[in-house]
């Protein structure tokens, strides 16, 4: 029982924390409208991608370090983090909208691929988040593994909708950011060659 409430109540500090800038930049627009979008823009979507990319290093780290503190906790909560960075993207897309300030702006920044590339990720992140509860996860059974793969091409969408920004002036940030798990799947795709056996 001891085990069970701090197990609860770590879930909760984990929530509390996860949700804390939400709440700080929900507040600061109820208070200061619209003009506060073009300023959190940037921030509310890369707490996004880092969320993600969290919960994407669960399985690879989990392969490289196993039983290692860090893999370990990010397996435990890496639904909790896709959820949460799923919430950031919805967030970044709310304060989108409200610095686009129409309809028609919307519609004409639609084609370029910095915009398009990210409302299609958001579309491919909502069913997974969705479906991140245990209900889901029995309900779907084999198929919620395959469901869940589909958090890569999101991945990968989002890194196309960062770096192509601004013109690609500065796709620094989103390089950097992305480095760990970049790296990480290119060592895990590397370790499946030297593993495939030869066929003569």
């Amino acid at each position: 029982m001891a085990l069970t409430q701090r197990g609860s109540l770590a879930y909760l500090w984990l929530w509390a924390l996860l949700s804390a800038p939400a709440l700080a930049w929900v507040t600061t627009l109820a208070r200061q409208g619209a003009p506060i979008a073009a300023d959190a823009l940037n921030p509310t979507g890369a707490l996004s991608a880092v969320l993600f990319i969290m919960a994407l290093l669960a399985t690879p780290l989990r392969h490289i370090r196993p039983g290692r503190p860090v893999p370990l906790w990010l397996v435990r909560n890496r639904r909790y983090l896709g959820v949460a960075s799923f919430g950031y993207a919805l967030l970044h897309t709310l304060f989108y909208v409200l610095d686009a300030g129409s309809a028609a702006n919307l519609l004409m920044q639609l084609p370029r691929l910095a915009i398009w590339t990210g409302w299609v990720s958001l579309l491919i992140m909502a069913p997974l988040a969705l479906t991140s509860t245990d209900g889901w996860v029995r309900r779907l059974g084999p198929r919620w593994k395959s469901l869940q793969r589909w958090a890569y091409a999101a991945a990968l969408l989002g890194f196309f909708h960062a770096v192509s920004l601004n013109d690609w002036d500065d796709p620094w940030e989103p390089l950097i950011v992305s480095a760990p798990l970049i790296a990480l799947q290119i060592w895990r795709m590397g370790k499946n060659v030297v593993r495939r056996p030869k066929t003569t």
